[in-house]
């Protein structure tokens, strides 16, 4: 039997009544639809039950929530917002944290354990945060490229919403370095590299081999040599058994190079690609594949060969992620208007290919970052031998709605509060 049915039918059996309708006195008990709304968006394909859930819910609890008093109406307020199966789980934390007191369970010794080991851990992030912002400081200053983004903070606090745990300090730090010398190839192909010298960037990464720096430009010698020799460390970390990971990862980042090539050529030859051609292109380029191997390399005896080869297809919650990240991230870059140097975003693709307005483009683009968390969400009963993996790139797709919601380029305009509240700031005792 299917699990996610078996889901289905005891949550919703929970709220109906005898008719099979939505029970009317469930209208009046706000944690109670609180609940099944946040339950029903872990909701898959073709599960209409919980969709009529989510609209039931919404519509009652948008109704009540005037009426409602503090902590109740403030976790109604996020939760309508952003539902809990999509919040970054350590800012739900600190709110909870907060809240708490005030619940009818409230226990001050758990409270405090709570706090303790929130602090804890911040220790931890905050010594971590420094080491590396001082290896980017170094690598920025080595390989001279003043017009790449100074984005490492931003980088390891997506690192950090992979996984938080203490055991995960060597996996958080190899992806914070890998994510942070993609964002330096990234914008050599967006900002400053011309079309030659793109295509030679990545021939020489084909080749990834020392003897491909001499085809380079002098101003990418630093960075390509930079690239080869971060792999290879990050290869020596590793125990002999799991070296084998490396070369996963190595291409996957031969294949998000090989689209940036693409937009590259897309947008020197000032060519509008149709909305199927940009959405297979620009899905690649967001870096499902290389986030996902990456932030395996690091992880325990739970990174199996299988979680490898499912990372690296680029299959079910991985597609997720590249679509989700890539569709908010269109919106945001539409909305804050469009960079001279930036290719056609899906958007503007599906506007133009089918003579449609911004709105309609961006409501059936809604439409499909639905249809992608519905696949995350199945992922997870697909494919059980490996959901430690699964689970991980869920909890960055998590990270998207914060980097990208409400229309908003976070990872592009800071996050200063968020970073304060969760590597400086200390939950008082």
């Amino acid at each position: 039997m299917d699990h996610t049915m078996v889901f289905t039918d005891e949550l919703v059996s929970k709220f109906r009544g005898g008719d099979g309708s939505f029970s009317a006195g469930v209208t009046n008990d706000p944690r109670g639809l609180l609940s099944l709304y946040n339950a029903a968006h872990l909701l898959t394909h073709g599960e209409v039950e919980l969709e009529e859930a989510i609209r039931f819910a919404r519509h009652h609890l948008e109704s009540l929530r005037s009426n409602l008093k503090s902590p109740l109406a403030d976790q109604v307020i996020r939760t309508l917002k952003l539902p809990l199966p999509r919040t970054l789980k350590r800012l739900e934390a600190l709110d909870y944290m907060s809240e708490y007191i005030d619940e009818q369970t409230y226990n001050p010794s758990i409270l405090e354990l709570a706090k303790l080991d929130f602090n804890l851990l911040q220790r931890l992030h905050l010594e971590e945060l420094k080491a590396n912002s001082q290896w980017w400081k170094d690598v920025y200053q080595e390989v001279e490229l003043n017009y790449a983004r100074d984005r490492v903070v931003e980088v390891f606090f997506w690192s950090y919403t992979v996984y938080y745990e203490q055991d995960y300090s060597r996996a958080r730090t190899m992806l914070t370095k890998i994510l942070s010398l993609l964002t330096l190839t990234d914008d050599t192909y967006d900002v400053h590299g011309t079309l030659d010298d793109c295509h030679k960037l990545t021939e020489a990464l084909r080749r990834w081999d020392d003897r491909a720096v001499s085809t380079l430009p002098m101003y990418l010698r630093k960075l390509y040599l930079r690239l080869l020799r971060k792999f290879e460390e990050i290869e020596d970390e590793l125990q002999p058994n799991e070296r084998y990971r490396v070369a996963y990862t190595r291409e996957a980042f031969q294949i998000i190079c090989e689209a940036f090539l693409q937009e590259a050529k897309w947008f020197h030859h000032n060519c509008k690609p149709t909305f199927k051609a940009q959405l297979k292109v620009s899905t690649a380029s967001i870096g499902g594949e290389i986030a996902a191997t990456a932030m395996l390399m690091g992880m325990g005896d739970e990174a199996t060969r299988d979680a490898f080869d499912w990372a690296l297809r680029g299959a079910s919650a991985v597609m997720s992620f590249a679509q989700i990240a890539r569709f908010m991230n269109d919106i945001a870059s539409f909305n804050s208007g469009k960079s001279e140097k930036d290719a056609a975003t899906s958007v503007q693709c599906y506007m133009d290919e089918y003579n449609v307005s911004s709105e309609v483009a961006m409501d059936e683009i809604g439409y499909r970052i639905e249809d992608a968390w519905k696949t995350a969400n199945q992922a997870r009963f697909d494919y059980p031998e490996i959901l430690p993996a699964v689970q991980r790139v869920i909890n960055l797709t998590v990270c998207m709605p914060f980097t990208y919601g409400g229309k908003k380029d976070a990872y592009t305009s800071g996050m200063k509060e968020t970073i304060e509240r969760l590597f400086i700031n200390p939950m008082p005792l």
